[in-house]
């Protein structure tokens, strides 16, 4: 019969914590559940060995009582039903910022609503192993049952290191498995090792505590018992590193690298882009083909398909800006950026962690904002995690391809390149040195102070990226962009296709009008003119007129303030109203219906400038400004900075139009 300790645990001879000084003790799992922390240093693998495991099932959300993301997947095997949890990334279980406090309350259970986990499994890379025997050391005084998983060991052996995984589970009392995380199988491996759970054991005698003499004489040990050496430096990529990590070169083959980054989205894109516009305005001729000419067919066609359908359109882009960002972090570049970037920031006060949270903010503000956290100084902190709207995100993809579209010809070139991709590549450069000036102002007046840490950051091998790997991390993104053209932006295009309709108009009404109630266009086109957004639209001229914009781009930029993307889905919406074959030529065509300019060309080079300029700097999205609010605990600072950023963009907006004015 099994006896259990003061602490719960059922044991061979003793719990752990109760006695050091005896044999293995193994805790017995009797549920058929179980949870299981996934733990370790950042870029050791440690998500990629989630994915693999878990592969698209898993669930995202926030710790109680702070904003940090809580990553968990289920993983089924013969008998049990595991929950792994990937804990942010954290070098020991010494908590300097906010995700590392995290991990360390989590597996003391200290979160409340968060359970404990009943073992860890414990990713380093068998390249770096030495570097992870502080967070090795913490874990496994934790007490509980631990599997060390070994990643990148064929990196390890292809440079001439090696390691004998079996003496080292004898030195550390602990099993050891060596994966890789980038091969097929990999995942396989780990979900066995989860199914034997009960099996997993750990030592009596923990670890010196790290960071001391005892625990650097006791690494060397097991080190030497488990035969380990150390992988050579690559030659091949200390040579490559001389030149990208080289101050000034090294910044110029960055901007370089980013500049053909963008060249490549508009010469690969556009054709997809053309082949999915034209499929969506076919669509709609024949949805007025079947349907005829109806209120129903009309939302259909107009706000279903030319509305969220002319977001659509960019989903080429948007899936290729995250292939070209995911092959980049895959290759190894990005963390060399981040690194190289270190100086550049500091020239602004800031550090590399605020580069690697404007990288990110590239996806999107909001992941941005939350690798915030990683920063121990509370000023930079709030000041990089203000500043992060003015990141130019996926969400200002479709808009600035739409507005660039139109001001410049496909085939137009700068030199030697496409004239269209340098455009974008600019208006990417000035979101980053606005976000960078602001976090500079914001950092000097705020009142918050913190400590200023040194930037560390493991520098990965050069690698071949995985295409398996690659689609994985791709599919998220574009997921979330189409669920957000059918959602937020769907329930804008209906909303806004009641207001372009409403208040309806019978036939004696249209006749009375001057307007024939057979012809479809004219009806359209009267309907819209004397809708609700017509009067909202003209109600906000006096705000917009100096930028050059008519009522319609006026109710787009409203639109906007919900989504970004809702500014394409609107203009698309209203051109289809009017011209449902070609409505992208109907866009481009537009003409002012009244005032000083009526008759003249809507979308003139001085206006689009304005309309790019404002997107750069306008906050635009409801999410952003819900994630600011939990970050900072309060409504002040979102809407202030919605208020600042607001007008900022028209100022900017009209000095871009005045001078565009002048220049054209």
């Amino acid at each position: 019969m099994s006896e259990h300790c003061e602490h719960g645990h059922e044991t061979e001879t003793t719990c752990p914590h109760c006695d050091s000084g005896t044999a293995v003790s193994t805790k017995v799992l009797a549920s058929s559940s179980a949870k299981v922390a996934l733990v370790g240093a950042p870029n050791t693998g440690k998500s990629t060995v989630f994915n693999a495991v878990t592969g698209l099932k898993a669930k995202t959300g926030n710790y109680p009582g702070v904003t940090v993301s809580r990553t968990v997947g289920i993983v089924k095997t013969a008998d049990k039903q595991i929950t792994l949890e990937d804990l942010p990334g954290t070098y020991d279980l010494t908590p300097v910022s906010i995700d590392e406090k995290v991990v360390s309350d989590v597996l003391a259970g200290k979160i409340t609503g968060v359970a404990k986990p009943d073992a860890i499994l414990l990713v380093a890379d068998a390249g770096t192993l030495r570097r992870s025997f502080g967070l090795i050391a913490d874990v496994i005084s934790l007490g509980l049952p631990t599997v060390l998983c070994l990643t990148m060991i064929d990196e390890l052996t292809r440079r001439g290191g090696s390691v004998d995984s079996g003496r080292l589970a004898t030195a550390l009392g602990i099993p050891v498995v060596a994966i890789d995380g980038r091969r097929k199988g990999s995942g396989t491996q780990v979900r066995s090792l989860l199914g034997d759970i009960t099996g997993w054991a750990h030592p009596v005698i923990g670890p010196p505590s790290s960071g001391t003499e005892e625990w650097a004489a006791w690494t060397e040990s097991v080190l030497a018992e488990s035969d380990y050496r150390s992988p050579r430096p690559d030659p091949l990529t200390e040579r490559i590193d001389r030149f990208l990590l080289h101050p000034v070169l090294g910044t110029l083959i960055f901007f370089a690298v980013m500049f053909g980054f963008f060249q490549t989205i508009f010469a690969l894109a556009a054709p997809l882009q053309d082949y999915v516009e034209t499929g969506f305005a076919e669509l709609s001729t024949w949805v007025y083909d079947v349907g005829g000419d109806n209120w129903f067919t009309g939302f259909v066609a107009d706000a279903l398909i030319g509305g969220v359908g002319g977001v659509l359109v960019f989903v080429p882009q948007i899936a290729l800006l995250f292939v070209l960002i995911t092959f980049l972090e895959q290759l190894g570049y990005l963390s060399r950026a981040a690194f190289l970037m270190d100086r550049v920031m500091g020239t602004v006060g800031l550090e590399g962690r605020a580069f690697v949270a404007m990288l990110s903010s590239v996806a999107c503000a909001i992941p941005g904002i939350m690798a915030t956290r990683t920063m121990p100084s509370a000023r930079q902190r709030f000041a990089t995690m203000m500043s992060l709207p003015l990141m130019t995100c996926s969400a200002r993809m479709p808009v600035y391809t739409l507005l660039i579209g139109m001001l410049i010809a496909s085939d137009s070139k700068v030199w030697i390149f496409n004239a269209q991709g340098a455009v974008l590549f600019g208006l990417y450069l000035l979101g980053a040195m606005s976000t960078m000036t602001v976090a500079k102002i914001i950092s000097v007046f705020s009142a918050r102070r913190g400590p200023m840490m040194p930037f560390t950051m493991e520098m990965p091998p050069y690698r071949v990226p995985s295409w398996k790997l690659m689609l994985v991390e791709i599919w998220s993104p574009v997921k979330g962009f189409i669920r957000k053209a059918g959602t937020i932006i769907l329930f804008a295009t209906v909303v806004l296709w009641a207001l372009l309709n409403l208040p309806m108009r019978s036939d004696a009404d249209l006749v009375s009008a001057g307007i024939d109630p057979t012809d479809s266009t004219a009806v359209s086109t009267y309907t819209m003119n004397n809708s609700i957004a017509a009067s909202l639209g003209h109600g906000v001229e006096p705000v917009f007129d100096p930028l050059g914009f008519d009522w319609k781009t006026n109710v787009a930029v409203l639109s906007s303030l919900a989504a970004r993307e809702t500014f394409v889905a609107t203009l698309g919406q209203m051109s289809a109203a009017e011209d449902p074959e070609d409505p992208a030529s109907r866009l481009e065509a537009a003409r002012y219906d009244d005032g000083e300019n009526k008759g003249e060309k809507v979308f003139t080079p001085p206006t689009i400038v304005a309309l790019l300029i404002f997107f750069v700097y306008a906050l635009q999205c409801t999410s952003t400004l819900a994630v600011l609010r939990r970050e900072t605990a309060t409504w002040r600072w979102p809407l202030i900075i919605f208020g600042a950023y607001s007008l900022l963009a028209w100022m900017m907006a009209y000095i871009a139009h005045t001078i565009a004015v002048w220049v054209w």
